[in-house]
């Protein structure tokens, strides 16, 4: 009988077996999401599929409430699960020291319970608020609680990498964290800034609201709160493929890092700015003063620094390695890179697709900019290039490698698997180009446009070619989801082993300007004045507005669109 795994696999290293069950349970939530993917890429092609979808699945009721199941599972649940399972294993890896285990099984098992609780409302309709959840729409309270204990397993999590890091840095005295252990520890300290303002929205508001313990909830306050944690999910998604891109990629290429200091001045760079920068999602609510907007604003092209340093960064390292193996001219050398391995292949592809998303995220930060694309397809057509493309590319190909490493099972068809990364690469780009022209033309986001009537739909008909591409987007991006989920749960699933000897494994990548003797590393390695000055930031620059808003709090009762 196929299984996941025999219980003697793990006995050597049983952090593999949480791991495992992370990264198993993030893409089953992805599979579920991706599902809803290409009808809303057909809906923007003015082609409405959701009466079959209706037929098929009879507790499908509304595109909206397919659209918040894509959303939540997509971006929240399998970015987060994912990164529980993959850093904690590299960072435990790396370090050769074992977390607390018993409570590394419970925030699984509270990351489990709490799907298990906001899936149900969600399947039922009884959930439709779709990703952003804004009130006054209104739903389940089982919805809130089990995303709130979702919250609750990562920030577990959290306590789980600072724990294990601190041990180790006692263990081992004036010696720099490893580069990949740092990064994975400044990712778990910017998330718990981060968060903050999610986890009072849902204990303060949104739970007691549901409940009935409150009459009303404020709408601008609420909004606040989830943007606190709404833009900086962004770097939370992100900074789990950069430590694939610092930390592996360079050796599963056949080269180095060009430098491990630059990595982490970048991580650390993450953790102090990527928090206090939501307002910038807020440039037309009239309620928050301009002069906090501009202060967001800046914070945020702050963080544009990394990002460039980045992409320096990682192109270096991958020129310096294709040119040793005899890469010439401008370009040439990118044949040369390593190709046949998947975190080659997705990473690169990925990385790719973030530069384009980022130059988009300029544009969304500017204060005067931002007006001409809000709340126009131009915004989802920026998100899906980093979280649905760079993101998701970059963990697609981490886990071909991850999995049989995992399970000692080995990849099934991987050839399958890079067709489809290519195919979602392509997909993905092709409908950006599609959605942010749209944008341009004045097409809305989150309008169910291919169930308006026909004289609705002809207002938008200068944008008809790009709509039409965005259907063409939905095709190709329908082949690569059925490839890549067909490899990663063939693989799983099957009841093959390769023996120990023949097990791939996860390669950590060496250095060519390191952290030995270096004054600034050790300046950056003290992670908890670092953390707390995040946190001083951030409540400097949310507390002023979020207190007067609080002060003339607006009840507003719920209520259900769909």
């Amino acid at each position: 009988m196929a299984t996941l795994a025999r219980k003697d696999e793990y006995a050597d290293f049983p952090v593999k077996k949480v791991s495992l069950y992370y990264i198993t349970l993030a893409f089953v939530a992805l599979l579920i999401g991706t599902l809803f993917g290409p009808f809303q890429a057909f809906n923007y092609a003015g082609v409405n599929l959701y009466p079959a979808l209706e037929k098929l699945l009879p507790f499908i009721k509304s595109y909206y409430q397919g659209l918040t199941l894509h959303g939540v599972l997509n971006a929240i649940v399998f970015t987060q699960l994912f990164a529980q399972g993959a850093l904690l294993y590299l960072q435990s890896r790396e370090m050769r020291m074992l977390p607390q285990m018993g409570v590394a099984w419970f925030s699984w098992w509270l990351a489990f319970v709490g799907l298990v609780m906001a899936a149900i409302p969600l399947l039922l309709n009884d959930a439709t608020v779709l990703y952003t959840f804004y009130p006054p729409l209104k739903g389940h309270p089982l919805f809130y609680i089990g995303a709130a204990l979702i919250i609750v397993s990562s920030l577990v999590t959290v306590y789980l990498s600072v724990e294990l890091w601190a041990r180790w840095k006692r263990q081992n005295p004036g010696k720099p964290t490893p580069l990949v252990s740092y990064m994975s520890v400044v990712t778990w300290m910017m998330w718990a800034v981060a968060a903050v303002g999610l986890v009072v929205e849902a204990v303060v508001l949104l739970i007691p609201w549901s409940l009935g313990w409150l009459k009303g909830v404020d709408p601008l306050l609420a909004r606040t709160l989830f943007w606190w944690t709404g833009h900086p999910i962004v770097y939370f998604w992100l900074l789990p493929a950069y430590v694939t891109w610092y930390g592996l990629l360079p050796k599963h290429a056949g080269g180095k890092l060009f430098s491990d200091p630059l990595a982490r001045l970048v991580f650390l760079a993450f953790l102090i700015f990527s928090s206090p920068v939501g307002f910038h999602h807020q440039f037309a609510d009239p309620g928050i003063d301009p002069f906090w907007k501009l202060v967001h604003t800046v914070l945020t092209m702050m963080v544009a620094v990394p990002s460039l340093i980045t992409a320096f960064t990682i192109a270096a390292s991958l020129e310096i390695t294709a040119r040793e193996k005899g890469g010439r001219g401008v370009i040439g050398w990118v044949a040369k890179l390593n190709w046949k391995d998947p975190i080659v292949l997705a990473s690169v592809l990925g990385a790719i697709s973030f530069i384009v998303g980022g130059a988009g995220g300029i544009v969304n930060a500017s204060f005067t900019l931002d007006y001409v694309v809000h709340n126009t397809t131009w915004i989802p057509g920026h998100f899906h290039l980093p979280v649905a493309t760079a993101v998701t590319l970059t963990h697609m190909g981490l886990a071909l490698v991850l999995i049989p490493h995992l399970t000692g099972k080995p990849v099934v068809r991987l050839p399958l698997a890079r067709a489809g990364i290519v195919l979602w690469f392509v997909g993905m780009m092709t409908m950006a180009v599609g959605m942010h022209v749209m944008g341009l033309m004045g097409v809305p986001r989150r309008a169910w446009i291919s169930n308006m009537a026909p004289n609705v739909q002809g207002a938008y008909s200068e944008a008809a070619s790009m709509m039409v591409l965005n259907g063409i987007a939905g095709a190709i991006l329908l082949i690569a989801a059925t490839l890549i989920f067909y490899v990663i749960f063939a693989t799983l699933l099957q009841s093959r082993r390769l023996p120990p000897a023949e097990r791939p494994e996860v390669g950590f990548s060496e250095a060519i300007s390191g952290p030995e003797g270096r004054r600034s590393v050790m300046v950056m390695d003290r992670l908890f004045f670092w953390w707390g000055l995040a946190y001083v930031i951030v409540f400097a620059v949310y507390l002023p507005t979020i207190v007067r808003i609080w002060s003339t709090f607006v009840s507003a009762p719920g209520f259900r669109l769909w």
